[in-house]
């Protein structure tokens, strides 16, 4: 159903996303990413590394890593899927949100609202950036 291949939305040194292999209704189930769960507080330490831009809030007091292709989903203001936290199976459930046709791109918001168009942290990072050249 899904599959991982190279992004044209990315530009950095790994560009992939994940795609689907044929066309999907809205409401259908299209992963289980199982959760990597920690503290909050040792959030410090993969603030230090690229793992930074992959973790998902999990709760009030963690945070986690998605396995599976749970990492790999690129983001837009108008997705095509959304996700579920299913504390219970300690996974990110992922829904299409929209039909969608098979070798189109899945797109999630990381904002983790579909409709919330906060600006996301690497944008914001990028902006602190631009104003301190200025």
């Amino acid at each position: 159903m899904i599959e991982v291949k190279t992004s044209t939305l990315s530009d950095g040194e790994l560009n992939r996303g994940v795609f689907a292999t044929r066309d999907i209704k809205k409401g259908e189930l299209l992963h289980e990413a199982p959760v990597l769960p920690y503290p909050n507080e040792e959030h410090e330490h993969i603030e230090k590394t690229m793992l930074a831009d992959y973790a998902f809030e999990y709760g009030i007091n963690h945070s986690c890593i998605l396995l599976g292709y749970g990492m790999l989903f690129n983001h837009s203001y108008t997705p095509n899927a959304t996700y579920d936290i299913n504390f219970d199976n300690h996974t990110f459930d992922f829904y299409a949100y929209t039909d969608i046709k098979a070798g189109e791109e899945i797109l999630i918001n990381y904002n983790g609202e579909v409709e919330n168009d906060d600006p996301l942290w690497f944008q914001k990072d990028y902006e602190e950036r631009i104003k301190e050249t200025d």
